[in-house]
């Protein structure tokens, strides 16, 4: 999954580097939390960490366990 939002930053101009926010959504936020957290923070590049906001929520099909909004400025 954060393969696809480095080429949709790519494609809009932008990259992790410049993140302003992220929102996480966790279909099961108790069994997913720390995994979730360890990988984004493998993927971040040290001292890039954006503002960001994790959840538990709904999402739309049952097989999603995480969905990812980003606001990213252009390079």
């Amino acid at each position: 999954m954060l393969e696809k939002i480095d080429a949709l930053l790519a494609e809009a101009g932008s990259d992790k580097e410049h993140l302003l926010s992220a929102t996480i959504y966790l279909k099961d936020i108790q069994a997913d939390f720390a995994v979730m957290n360890e990988v984004w923070s493998a993927w971040l590049s040290p001292g890039q960490a954006p503002a960001r906001t994790t959840l538990q929520a709904a999402l739309a099909r049952p097989q999603i366990l995480v969905e990812i909004s980003i606001i990213a400025a252009r390079r």
